[in-house]
């Protein structure tokens, strides 16, 4: 396959079939292998829209929906935004980062489902106990807190995003604003996370899993040893300065929610079993680099960061979980003068469609009539 408009999708349809064959991977994988590979082809069918006043016509596919899958993000994203235009407050958001340290990995990735719920737990804990604390709010907070697994260069690297409001509600419900350019001082939450983490991690050490490169960890005696190794790092944690307007925390957010390990416009090319793509160096100021691996490794990075089947990647914690989130958010409008609630936008997939691109999928793109569906779906 030579360079040119180059697809996740190209690479597995390509080179997807050795892989199976010689990985063997388990059948969450394969089912996201199969996603991938049958997305917007006729393998999940589709339907034939003409149109009676010209020639034209188009079959469009229908689509995987997957949420691994680069071609199935932009809708799932959009009804999500929507979802959360009517929680946002005319206040500050904070964006805050939690990360795991890369002594972690191995067992992070032989016990998915019980770290990635430890990562969640761990953070939201920190953040909220400090925030209760007088010293910095004294306040509830809410957060939405989202998995990410993946570095620039699709290596493992577990951590959270969360979007913070700049602001919590009293324990006699009045609302009490942050500080205008910080939230908590990220010193004091990347010792207090570290903590938990690993107290809760020493607790669990009988669920878990420690084979391959790590059997030795299944002895308490090594386990103790990096748990002392872990204590004495500084754990990374990172808070950026506020947002400016409501409408940037959506944009923000819609950068991270529906994000997949790599989107289909970095690859740049495939071609005698090598992929090259494009990735940041966060560690190099951020520049554009390009990096060129086989295949097989291309797959299998990708592959690291297929979650575990049904496990939820995006949480409401504090004053936006969902079982308290109605009336606490009442509460907070009513002390920051909104006059009243915002409405959900009710779009259908062509609207949809239309908000993002600006094209009415109805419409004959070649003469402007009404194009007509043709039965039975193909």
């Amino acid at each position: 396959m030579m360079a040119g408009r180059i697809e996740v999708q190209d690479v597995f349809r390509e080179y997807g079939s050795e892989y199976l064959a010689v990985h063997g991977p388990p059948p969450h994988i394969q089912k996201a292998i199969r996603a991938i590979n049958n997305c917007r082809t006729s393998v999940l069918g589709g339907h034939k829209d003409s149109c009676n006043e010209c020639d034209y016509t188009k079959i469009s596919y229908n689509s995987c929906r997957n949420r691994h899958c680069p071609k199935c993000q932009a809708l799932a994203k959009e009804r999500w935004l929507i979802a959360r235009q009517e929680e946002l407050l005319p206040v500050p958001y904070f964006h805050v980062v939690y990360t795991l340290p890369s002594e972690l990995d191995e067992i992070v990735m032989q016990n998915q489902v019980l770290m990635y719920n430890l990562l969640f737990k761990a953070s939201q804990e920190t953040i909220r106990e400090l925030a209760s604390d007088k010293k910095y709010l004294g306040a509830r907070i809410g957060l939405t807190s989202i998995l990410h697994t993946w570095g620039q260069n699709l290596t493992f690297h577990p951590h959270v995003h969360m979007i913070v409001p700049g602001g919590g509600l009293t324990k006699d419900n009045r609302w009490e604003p942050s500080r205008k350019k910080f939230l908590i001082p990220v010193k004091v939450m990347s010792r207090l996370f570290r903590g938990k983490f690993l107290f809760y991690l020493k607790k669990m050490f009988n669920e878990l899993q420690f084979n391959g490169s790590i059997a030795q960890m299944s002895e308490s005696c090594h386990f103790e040893e990096l748990l002392g190794i872990l204590y004495q790092k500084e754990w990374y944690v990172y808070c950026k300065r506020p947002f400016k307007t409501t409408n940037s925390v959506l944009e923000y957010l819609g950068r991270y929610t529906h994000r997949i390990a790599i989107s289909n416009h970095r690859i740049i090319s495939s071609a005698e079993g090598k992929v090259t793509f494009k990735y940041r160096d966060y560690k190099d100021n951020s520049r554009e680099k390009v990096m060129t691996l086989s295949a097989d490794e291309f797959m299998r990075r990708f592959l690291l960061h297929v979650l575990p089947p049904q496990f939820t990647k995006i949480r409401h914690y504090g004053i936006l979980a969902s079982a308290v989130k109605g009336r606490e958010l009442a509460r907070c409008r009513k002390w920051l003068g909104m006059t009243s609630e915002l409405i959900r936008e009710k779009l259908d997939t062509t609207e949809l469609i239309k908000k993002l691109t600006g094209v009415d999928i109805h419409i004959c793109p070649v003469c402007g009539a009404a194009l007509i569906r043709a039965a039975p779906d193909i």
